[in-house]
């Protein structure tokens, strides 16, 4: 037996209310039996006995067959009042003892904000972060309190059309929209309020953020392609923790009408993989008719950061073995540049968020808390400054994209840390300056000597994705993470 209380606390960091239910009226719903049974107050994950009765979680022992329904937080807002939205619909997972021998079945819990009933579909199994509007479906940003009024949306965001039209065609399923770091605010992928998706590398791992939810979905094979948001690293960082592929595209290529704002001027939507080839698939459901390139880039600027030995020594072995001309190349303005990013990511998520945090502070995640608050200080000035400093940075990436094709170095210049390390991983990604300038960056997974990958990072000049895909396969076939 597995006391559940540890499992989801652990591995999910959802705190458990141990005797602070509240009663749960009839739940009709396909596959999951109806009657009056307890539920943790407010929390997304139920467990179910075979006959369908809900034990108290974190009371609860896992000493036989049972069932994970999962239920959006909107729909559980209402359980106060003794009642649940008729729009939730559980997705259930059967498991047997030893229960979570491999943690998936609880790891779904907090992958997933909406999962989607899939029965008998096929084709790509695609899943979409929560901050893309998909039509009839709340769009929650991880955050409760937007969760608690959230209406479905109207219209499928711009970017879905792809995914849409292949639907149609019975190419694509749509399986859910995954979970994040609240408000997409925050590179831990530590959610409170729905559940930190378990890292399929290690679950002792963060998963990074803030596409969490995108990152697991893919690495635990809960998805083929997943998108993502990338506004300061939000898909490289989790891509990069979880042993995937992702791609942050060149600012502007993919639409983001229909795509909750943190900082527009940074913001970009992009696809998520196991492998290079699943990225490419991706990219083009966001763009009809997208194909890499036919040759990978000639000569490679690899640029030296500070990093863990290991890690530039499987960098460099992958760069070697895939046959590249590669030349060192110093990039001077990259710490000025990240600090840059920082300042205007800042500047306009204040500007998004000021009215929720002024009325909701407390209701939001600590982390995210703090960070808003230290936005609202930036002055004018300063981003005055940091404009300055983008302008001039452009103009050193513009000079070394005219030597090399592609650069490359590392998306984390150390290992995942542990969950209970989460500061750590602002200081180790190598990732902001990318947005800063609007170019697109791909992180790919390579081998090492210690078991577990790094993240090799590759960037190029605007709208070279075709090339830094092309250029990503080659990485890949040579040196790639072999799951």
């Amino acid at each position: 037996p597995v006391p559940l209380c540890q499992v989801v606390e652990r591995h999910l960091q959802i705190p458990l209310l141990v005797g602070g239910v509240a009663r749960l009226a009839q739940l009709v719903a396909p596959g999951v039996a109806k009657g009056c049974d307890l539920v943790p107050d407010g929390r997304v994950g139920m467990v179910t006995e075979p006959c369908g009765r809900l034990h108290q979680v974190g009371v609860g022992v896992v000493d036989q067959p049972l069932r994970i329904a999962v239920v959006r937080l909107a729909d559980l807002v209402a359980l106060g009042n003794g009642h649940v939205s008729p729009s939730a619909r559980p997705i259930e997972y059967s498991t047997s003892p030893p229960v979570l021998s491999s943690l998936w079945e609880a790891a779904a819990v907090a992958t997933f904000i909406t999962r989607f009933e899939t029965a008998g579909s096929s084709g790509l199994r695609v899943a979409v972060k929560d901050l893309i509007h998909m039509a009839g479906v709340p769009t929650t940003n991880g955050s409760r309190v937007i969760a608690a009024t959230a209406a479905p949306a109207d219209d499928d965001a711009a970017c879905l059309a792809g995914t849409r039209a292949g639907e149609v065609a019975g190419e694509v399923t749509i399986v859910g929209k995954t979970n994040l770091h609240e408000l997409a605010y925050g590179v831990t992928g530590i959610n409170p309020w729905f559940g930190t998706p378990v890292n399929p590398l290690d679950p002792s791992l963060l998963p990074g953020g803030s596409s969490s939810g995108s990152a697991v979905a893919v690495g635990a094979g809960e998805a083929d392609i997943a998108f993502g948001s990338d506004t300061g690293g939000s898909i490289r960082i989790p891509a990069a923790c979880c042993g995937v592929v992702g791609l942050k595209t060149t600012w502007g290529r993919v639409s983001l009408e229909g795509v909750l704002p943190l900082a527009s001027s940074l913001d970009t939507v992009g696809p998520m993989a196991r492998t290079v080839a699943g990225v490419a698939q991706g990219m083009a459901l966001l763009e009809p008719g997208f194909e890499p390139a036919r040759q990978a880039a000639s000569r490679v600027g690899r640029v030296r950061l500070p990093a863990e030995s290991h890690i530039d020594a499987a960098i460099d072995a992958a760069l070697s073995a895939a046959g590249f001309d590669v030349v060192d190349l110093e990039l001077p303005g990259w710490d000025a540049a990240t600090n840059a990013t920082m300042t205007i990511l800042g500047v306009e998520a204040w500007r998004v968020h000021a009215d929720l945090w002024r009325q909701h502070a407390s209701e939001l995640s600590p982390d995210v808390c703090a960070r808003l608050e230290t936005a609202a200080s930036i002055t004018g000035i300063q981003l005055a400054e940091a404009w300055e400093q983008a302008r001039a940075w452009a103009g050193e990436l513009a000079g070394a994209f005219a030597w090399v094709g592609v650069l490359a170095l590392p998306t984390l210049a150390a290992s995942a840390p542990p969950l209970e390390e989460p500061g750590r991983l602002t200081e180790i990604r190598y990732v902001a300056p990318f947005n800063l300038a609007g170019v697109p960056a791909l992180s790919l997974p390579v081998a090492t000597a210690h078991g577990l990958p790094t993240s090799l990072q590759l960037a190029g000049p605007a709208r070279s994705e075709e090339l830094l895909l092309a250029t990503g396969a080659a990485v890949e076939a040579a040196a790639g993470f072999a799951r």
